[in-house]
């Protein structure tokens, strides 16, 4: 029995895999994508507009970063130490070539709640320098940042926890009308939060649920306390901001580098703030003091750690939420990938590390992105060269943006949400395309201004998740009588050259956010084999099954061709009589998958087309309006097919 035992257990190691140098190698390219792509930079022509988008990036950091530290109720270097450490970390393990990660306002106002709460200003005894504090800032601004690097740290373990847990595959269910109210609704927050600044106003902090309208009445019962120095300066920073903003927009391909206005206007109004002394004469309140240099790195205080579990986990969401959404569009519009599971491990590293330097909570930032695709930058080579520009502001120039009013900074911050605030325009898509959608945003966005961030992006995803379930009930599919009848037709009506060119697949379920990725890889499985025409028709018109998709000839192979068919398009008709509701993301793929089989030379053809469905598509997408796309059923697609084809040969026997 020994001998049994230990013959067994030897055959049990053995079938276990050993790593090897390739699975190694392998394992760190997926770990650390910069090993994937740092090998294979093209100097001559990624340097050059990488650097020049990084300049223009450092510019964003610097500013974002002194807004959104004192937005997280810290010392304003703080931020310019959350505009370096992420980005370095990100550049080494995150996915998205175009993100921008750094300081972000929705993970400062959730951090803020927290600092408040633990450390108020109201306990404010220690307002001289401490030799014994970093930098020589006060013991109460060393308290603050402690609170903002506990949220940082635990926010980022909780993300790591999540990438173990491989959890981005979960991320499907928070849909994009959610993504839009929520960001749509911190960017009003924002906003509010920087009104005191804009209008000169001493205000004491103001949070919680209903924040957002305290914050207003506050401003309107004290209104006679607003100094209009401020409030001229701001409305012009602002004018000034918008009006190069939208020459540099419209001109951007006439020049060649566009003028970075952001800059242009910080030096501008440091200057003019050092010579007229605005802060005494005026009143104006300013930027102070910048300590010059990095401090030495520090654990964060694991004390706090239970206080700030709540802000930890919204840090965590939030700025996952917005970061992915925005590494997604990148690798759609740039032709890349990403996994979701990556970019989990990649945030929650930025944070973790970044917190042991005194950084605040990150993410990445619309605004800084938006500049990334503006500026022509190629990959995270831009970002990492910002960060030369950002240590050369914290080691020379930080000290010089002592006199930097900060109504002048809430303003660039102000015009810096364009990107967020305009997504109010998406309400008409959705209204058009889904009215659900259009009613989750809209309630998303009131929680979200009502309570916070963290509690719009629960309710939407909760909200979205019910009404999917109450209305996958209603789900119907196509009867077998159907199927056959159509293959009956298919064979009896029409040659086999014409079938070899056309694959009819039926959509069986209702086309959500539940399902859309699935439908997208099932049907480009099956676009590939037929794109790879040179194969006998017998691989070609292999009949698909799974959940999703159904070729209508109900599981049988019958026909068996061996001709090829080079040079020829190949057709696809998707009956979407089975298709019997949708919402916003299943219309963009479905927008998607035609405008892809376009680019592959495969002619999409849709059948049993409900109107709302015809609407929704014509008014998303651009389709092609010369050529027919939708058909009142499968034989009038087919007949429309056959049709062109005699016509070109017709055509093809006429130049002959």
């Amino acid at each position: 029995m020994t001998g049994a035992k230990k013959k067994k257990k030897s055959t049990l190691w053995g079938k276990m895999h050993t790593p090897q140098c390739e699975d190694i190698i392998q394992w760190c390219r997926r770990r650390l994508p910069i090993l994937d792509w740092a090998p294979h930079y093209n100097l001559k022509e990624n340097l050059l507009p990488d650097t020049v988008s990084g300049i223009m990036l450092a510019v964003q950091q610097v500013t974002q970063g002194l807004a959104f530290a004192v937005l997280s109720s810290v010392h304003p270097v703080f931020g310019l130490y959350g505009s370096l450490f992420p980005a370095i970390i990100y550049a080494i393990f995150g996915m998205g070539r175009h993100v921008a990660t750094g300081t972000f306002a929705l993970t400062s106002l959730i951090s803020a709640n927290a600092v408040e709460r633990i450390v108020p200003q109201n306990i404010q005894n220690l307002t001289t320098p401490s030799n014994t504090s970093v930098l020589g800032l006060s013991d109460f601004e060393m308290q603050r940042i402690h609170v903002a690097v506990a949220v940082s740290f635990l926010g980022g373990v909780i993300q790591v926890a999540m990438f173990v847990l491989q959890l981005g595959s979960a991320t499907f269910v928070v849909t994009e009308p959610v993504i839009s109210a929520m960001t749509t609704g911190a960017a009003t927050h924002v906003v509010t939060s920087q009104v005191k600044y804009l209008l000169g106003m001493k205000m004491p902090y103001i949070s919680g649920p209903l924040g957002f309208f305290y914050i207003y009445a506050y401003v309107f019962e004290n209104i006679k306390s607003v100094r209009l120095e401020a409030l001229l300066l701001s409305l012009l920073s602002i004018v000034v901001l918008v009006l190069v903003k939208e020459l540099n927009e419209q001109f951007k391909r006439k020049i060649k580098v566009v003028l970075p206005v952001d800059l242009v206007l910080i030096i501008a109004a440091s200057f003019a703030c050092y010579c007229t002394n605005m802060e005494n004469t005026y009143g104006l309140e300013v930027v102070g003091h910048i300590p010059q240099g990095i401090p030495s790195p520090r654990a964060p205080p694991m004390n706090i750690l239970s206080a700030v579990i709540t802000e930890a986990f919204g840090v965590a969401l939030v700025g996952y939420v917005a970061s992915l959404a925005l590494a997604q569009g990148s690798a759609k519009k740039f032709k890349y990938s990403i996994d979701d599971n990556q970019e989990f491990l990649a945030h929650g590293l930025s944070n973790i590390v970044s917190s042991f330097f005194f950084c605040i909570p990150s993410a990445a930032a619309m605004g800084r992105t938006a500049g990334l695709y503006s500026t022509g930058a190629k990959t995270q080579v831009a970002c990492l060269i910002s960060c030369i520009f950002v240590l050369i502001v914290i080691y020379a120039i930080g000290p010089l943006l002592y006199w930097l009013p900060m109504c002048v900074l809430a303003s660039i911050i102000v015009v810096g949400l364009k990107g967020m605030l305009i997504q109010f325009r998406d309400l008409k898509k959705y209204w058009n395309v889904d009215k659900i959608d259009w009613g989750i945003w809209v309630s998303t966005y009131v929680f979200t201004i009502c309570f916070a961030a963290n509690v719009g992006l629960l309710f939407g995803v909760v909200c979205t998740i019910a009404i999917v379930i109450g209305r996958f009930p209603r789900a119907m599919t196509l009867s077998i009588k159907n199927m056959k009848e159509m293959e009956f037709k298919v064979k009896t009506e029409m040659d086999s050259e014409t079938l070899q060119q056309v694959k009819i697949i039926s959509i069986n379920n209702p086309l959500v956010f539940l399902n859309a990725k699935k439908f997208y890889t099932d049907l480009m499985n099956i676009i590939q084999k037929e794109n790879a025409c040179n194969q006998p028709l017998d691989d070609i018109s292999k009949c698909e099954q799974n959940t999703l998709l159904n070729s209508l000839s109900n599981g049988n192979c019958n026909e068996e061709v061996s001709q090829s068919c080079p040079n020829e398009k190949c057709s696809l008709i998707l009956d979407c009589s089975g298709f019997t509701f949708f919402d916003y993301s299943g219309v963009s793929m479905l927008v998607e998958v035609y405008m892809d089989c376009k680019g592959r030379s495969v002619d999409v053809l849709l059948a049993h087309c409900t109107a709302s469905l015809i609407k929704g598509m014509t008014y998303y997408g651009n389709l092609d309006s010369e050529k027919p796309i939708f058909f009142e059923s499968v034989s009038a697609a087919i007949s429309h097919i056959h049709s062109n084809k005699n016509l070109s040969k017709l055509s093809d026997h006429s130049e002959v």
